[in-house]
């Protein structure tokens, strides 16, 4: 029992290692996922391994693997997709507007011994052409189509700058002009006046044009009442004379008592004045001083 315990944390101490000691000697090596090893011996790139897991580069470069960790180097490259955003890259439009332009691409490496060796700040290079590519392809444009056509222009600047990448081991992905800016606050603040004030004309002529739709259809309301109202005054009359007529033909008194009642309504409506004379009087009636019209005395 003891036996078993002194055994279990000897190789709880003991095969860890063993195994660092065998993995620093470089009998084997351990690649993880989107990585690169390049191995070097004596100043020259003996290989590359970029298999993910458990690998022995004794089986890959023959018995000289066991030399590289006492006169050669191990490197380990990432080759994973990698990011970048360049903010506030200046250019000038055809109009000689200063604008900011922000630019995010993608870059991962493809050759890892171009990258390691041909250029000894890749990332910084890639930096550097995408930044001066993009204000080469900006530059004196009109603002309309700086500002409209991101799209091309992206496809303009990865296809510029994608020949010298591959030189320097790594490949350029996506490039996109994600942001086109105005860097003068006066200009700005001009922009947003002038949009201010024609958002508030085409409110003002949307407004107008919606009271003269409204107007029309009154209009055209009215009108049509009006011919409804002169159609049934006009068809009154006849009502009214056809009405008399039977009647007449039917009691002539009650025709005359008819026609008394309506002439009573209708001097009742005018709001006339009316005078009463005695009976067997002659008198002379000056009408509101004109002397144009004299009534006789009526006899009642």
């Amino acid at each position: 029992m003891v036996g078993g315990v002194i055994g279990f944390f000897l190789g709880l101490v003991i095969v860890p290692l063993v195994l660092a000691l065998l993995q620093a000697f470089g009998v084997y090596t351990i690649v993880r996922e989107c990585e690169a090893q390049v191995f070097t011996l004596f100043g020259r790139v003996l290989g590359t391994i970029s298999e993910p897991g458990l690998r022995f580069p004794i089986g890959t470069f023959g018995p000289m693997a066991l030399l590289i960790p006492f006169f050669g180097k191990k490197h380990v490259v990432s080759t994973a997709l990698r990011q970048h955003y360049l903010r506030g890259q200046m250019v000038n439009s055809e109009e000689g507007t200063p604008m900011g332009v922000g630019i995010w691409y993608e870059m991962q490496v493809s050759d890892p011994v171009a990258y390691l060796f041909i250029n000894t700040n890749p990332e910084g290079s890639l930096q550097a052409n995408v930044a001066s590519s993009t204000i080469s392809t900006l530059s004196n444009l009109e603002m309309d189509k700086m500002l409209e056509d991101r799209h091309s222009l992206s496809r303009t600047v990865r296809q510029t700058v994608s020949p010298h990448s591959e030189k320097w081991g790594y490949r350029l992905g996506s490039v996109y002009i994600r942001k086109v800016f105005f860097t003068d606050p006066h200009m700005v603040h001009n922009i947003t006046d002038k949009v201010v004030k024609r958002l508030v004309q085409v409110t003002s002529a949307m407004k107008q044009d919606g009271e003269n739709r409204v107007g029309l259809i009154r209009s055209e309301t009215a009108k049509k009442v009006s011919q409804t109202m002169a159609e049934a005054r006009s068809t009154r009359p006849a009502v009214v004379g056809s009405a008399l007529n039977e009647i007449a033909g039917k009691d002539p008194e009650i025709l005359r008592a008819v026609i008394e009642v309506m002439e009573t309504e209708a001097l009742l409506k005018s709001h006339a004045t009316i005078d009463i004379l005695p009976r067997g009087t002659n008198v002379l009636v000056q009408l509101g001083g004109d002397h144009s019209g004299i009534v006789n005395a009526a006899t009642m």
